[in-house]
């Protein structure tokens, strides 16, 4: 399995580089057109979501620090 990468950018998207699929939630494949980077807009506000536009330029922040989860519950 191939490694994708994802980084929470400072106000702003989420850069995802690797080997992408995107996929809806009627199960249809986003046509990324060999992209192998691209951003997923965090704000809201892109027109043309899921992807970024650069619409968080006007306001949106969000200073990621990166934190440890809390064990994963067993049955």
């Amino acid at each position: 399995m191939s490694t994708t990468k994802l980084t929470i950018n400072r106000n702003g998207s989420i850069k995802i580089e690797g080997d992408i699929e995107i996929i809806d939630c009627e199960g249809n494949t986003y046509g990324l057109e060999g992209r192998t980077t691209l951003g997923i807009c965090r704000c809201g506000l892109s027109v043309n979501k899921p992807f970024c536009d650069g619409s968080h330029r006007n306001g949106f922040e969000h200073d990621p620090v990166a934190f440890s989860l809390p064990p994963m519950k067993t049955k």
